[in-house]
């Protein structure tokens, strides 16, 4: 980069707030533009607290007193470390644990009014969406039918892409914390099977693409895999999750290096991909670095362009 590229490029910080059922996340991203306009996305800071709201959700319908002094306290963080790094703009959205919380209404406006951080409880839908709106940096080159599944702690969001269209967007009531407090219905696991065979036979040679920190964390575990192309045969994901299935928490720690907080949802997680993977035939789990923080931080520099683009007239 010549001194000319060099001031004639300008950019912002952009952070994104994922309030989920296991963890809890702040990502902060540099978008920078040339003069041409093209945007390139780098990350200046990803922090994950494991607060772990759904345990106390789905067993107990409510957020403890203690879980929501640590949110707040949390929060209060956050806000000061975007303040550090100049952020322009920020979205905190709240998944399935918050959405499910009988007091997580109550418990946003407190935070907003103690941390001044504006928290969203967004629904399955939207949480979906919001997941495939990284396909900005990750997506645009696949062609094919791809799966996109996303595995947290209380919900799994699925979009179908067909030729890098969105074809539909799911949210099902079937997470890792949610397994492991045996809080999903029966009924739930049906409709999540009902619509994987309608999909398989409608868009044959599907493959999946996985995210969270879960299928992150077996992609690294896995032999078998193609690190250029980032993707494991969906063998190796069954042959791990075999492995991890028969072995106790405190087992998979030791024998995996996995913290507490992972050893124990690492295995539900497992069961969700090669439910689906089985059902639609999968070869492939595609594995890139992506979740639903990456997708808030590309709406809010989609949202950006927008309002640059009304300022100048429709001009951009």
């Amino acid at each position: 980069m010549d001194l000319k590229d060099k001031f004639e490029s300008y950019g912002f910080n952009y952070a994104a707030i994922d309030i989920g059922s296991n963890a809890v996340r702040l990502l902060i991203k540099h978008v920078e533009e040339d003069r041409n306009g093209k945007a390139t996305f780098s990350k200046v800071l990803l922090l994950r607290v494991p607060l772990r709201l759904g345990f106390d959700v789905f067993a107990m319908g409510k957020l403890s007193e203690r879980k929501e002094k640590d949110m707040i306290r949390l929060m209060d963080a956050f806000q000061n470390l975007m303040k550090i790094y100049d952020v322009e703009d920020y979205r905190a959205c709240a998944t399935s644990a918050m959405r499910d919380a009988k007091n997580g209404k109550a418990i946003i406006k407190r935070i907003k009014k103690k941390t001044g951080i504006n928290i969203e409880i967004i629904d399955g839908q939207e949480e979906a969406k919001m997941v495939y709106n990284n396909h900005i940096e990750c997506m645009e080159d696949r062609n094919g039918n791809y799966m996109y599944v996303d595995v947290g702690g209380g919900s799994t969001e699925i979009n179908l892409l067909s030729q890098g269209e969105l074809v539909c967007s799911r949210s099902y009531n079937i997470g890792t914390v949610r397994i492991l407090n045996k809080a999903v219905k029966s009924s739930e696991w049906e409709r999540l099977k009902t619509d994987m065979a309608d999909i398989a036979k409608s868009y044959p040679g599907t493959n999946i693409i996985g995210s969270g920190g879960n299928i992150n964390k077996i992609y690294r575990l896995v032999e078998k895999k193609d690190k250029k192309e980032q993707k494991m045969p969906v063998e190796a994901l069954h042959e791990l999750h075999d492995s991890l299935k028969v072995l106790s928490v405190e087992e998979r720690m030791e024998k995996y290096q996995l913290k507490p907080d992972r050893a124990d949802v690492i295995v539900p997680a497992g069961e969700i991909f090669t439910t689906i993977a089985d059902i639609i035939h999968a070869n492939y789990v595609y594995v890139p670095v992506i979740g639903l923080s990456d997708g808030i931080i590309d709406g809010l520099y989609a949202h950006h362009l927008e309002e640059e683009k009304a300022a100048l007239g429709g001009k951009v």
